[in-house]
């Protein structure tokens, strides 16, 4: 009996202890299964810190929002959604101004193009060329206007000018979106212009910065035939947007005592001023702010810097003290010798590479450009191109990641 009794001891002693190691190595499975659960967050936050200059698009199965083995997800990260119109001879400077884009954000860019069909395949060409940058993406569209009224919009200012007007009828699953002309040039991260969407109240649905800052120079509150937002009137080459309330919102105007939401105002309002307006849609968004003005967020003039704000001499404060923000060098200033500071700049943004090296060794010689313009009024000035620029490069390339 008690060699029987002996037994059974044995054999329980040898069942707990079988147990007790089979615990064990759950512990460690499920250890290791978390922590390949965790990479694919590290993963996702390398990306971001080294500017998204991994492996290309589509390689691996790391990123945002990706689940882990064991159900563990990261947090997605807010993209962000940009929108050019480019026609004619614009690839080139679209080009540029979207590289500018990428040197400096952070978040994700989602780019969203429109323009004529002939222009698909080298924009495809080009882009795809930047495929190893995670954090962005893109999309082509046709340059497309109601059918009804095709023909009207085109002759509108320029063939594709008036498309911007269009942006939330057609990008309806887009929340909200930057609209910037293919002149813009950024010195500081497409995210800063972006977290502007925060201070919007409940009221604003859009962004954009004053025509003027001197009212002796304006050019709407001088020759206007119509009616136009504030003082001196808003340019559109710059314009952050709120779609979802764009498209939510009734608009009061002077056509009717209904008010009018934003797909059925537009055509009203160019068959009543088409033969008063001269600057085509950017007329068309100044009377519908002028009767709606609650509904505008206005940013200074830092983040639409152009021309007229240093050809007359400087009236930009904003730029003075802070630097340029955005540069907007409308009238074709890149491409001809009447503003050498403004092509100085954009020459060495397109001359430069998407790598670290490139966009670190860019201000020197810039700033020796620069310094041959100043015999011009916007050369005089010319720290204020480069004075956020080089705050931008040394932030987003030589601050270590773990302190950005």
């Amino acid at each position: 009996m008690r060699r029987y009794l002996r037994v059974v001891g044995l054999c329980l002693a040898c069942g707990f202890c079988s147990l007790l190691y089979a615990f064990s190595q759950l512990a460690v499975s499920l250890e290791e299964g978390a922590a390949a659960g965790r990479r694919p967050q590290a993963a996702a936050v390398s990306w971001l810190a080294d500017g998204g200059r991994g492996p290309g698009r589509g390689a691996g199965s790391a990123g945002p929002g990706w689940p882990g083995r064991y159900g563990l997800k990261t947090q997605p990260i807010e993209k962000m959604h940009l929108a050019v119109v480019a026609c004619g001879e614009r690839l080139e400077e679209t080009v540029t101004m979207l590289k500018s884009a990428l040197i400096f954000s952070i978040k994700p860019l989602h780019v969203h193009i429109f323009a004529e069909d002939q222009l698909h395949d080298s924009f495809k060409d080009r882009l795809d060329s930047w495929s190893f940058l995670q954090r962005f993406n893109y999309n082509l569209y046709p340059i497309t206007f109601p059918s009804d009224s095709a023909v009207e919009w085109k002759k509108l200012f320029k063939p594709c000018a008036s498309q911007r007007l269009f942006l939330p009828l057609i990008l309806k699953e887009v929340d909200s979106l930057l609209y910037v002309d293919t002149d813009i040039l950024f010195l500081r991260p497409v995210d800063d212009i972006w977290s502007l969407l925060k201070k919007f109240n409940s009221t604003q649905i859009a962004a954009m910065a004053p025509e003027h800052e001197e009212p002796r120079i304006g050019w709407y509150n001088r020759f206007a035939r119509h009616p136009y937002y504030g003082k001196t009137g808003v340019n559109s080459g710059v314009m952050l947007m709120n779609m979802t309330r764009m498209r939510r919102k009734y608009f009061k105007n002077d056509m009717t005592t209904t008010r009018l939401q934003w797909g059925d105002i537009l055509m009203p309002l160019l068959k009543k001023y088409k033969l008063n307006i001269t600057w085509g849609d950017q007329d068309l968004l100044n009377i519908v702010f002028f009767h709606n003005p609650e509904s505008l967020f206005v940013f200074p003039c830092q983040w639409n810097y152009r021309p007229d704000h240093c050809i007359y001499g400087s009236n930009c404060r904003g730029a003075e003290e802070e630097g340029v923000f955005i540069l907007h060098g409308n009238r074709g200033v890149y491409h001809d010798d009447k503003q050498p500071a403004f092509r100085a700049i954009y020459e060495a943004l397109r001359n430069c590479s998407l790598g670290d090296d490139s966009v670190r060794s860019l201000l020197k010689p810039l700033e020796l450009e620069l310094q041959k313009t100043v015999h011009t009024y916007c050369g005089k000035t010319y720290k204020i191109f480069i004075k956020q620029l080089t705050k931008s490069i040394r932030n987003r390339y030589d601050t270590p990641p773990k302190e950005r």
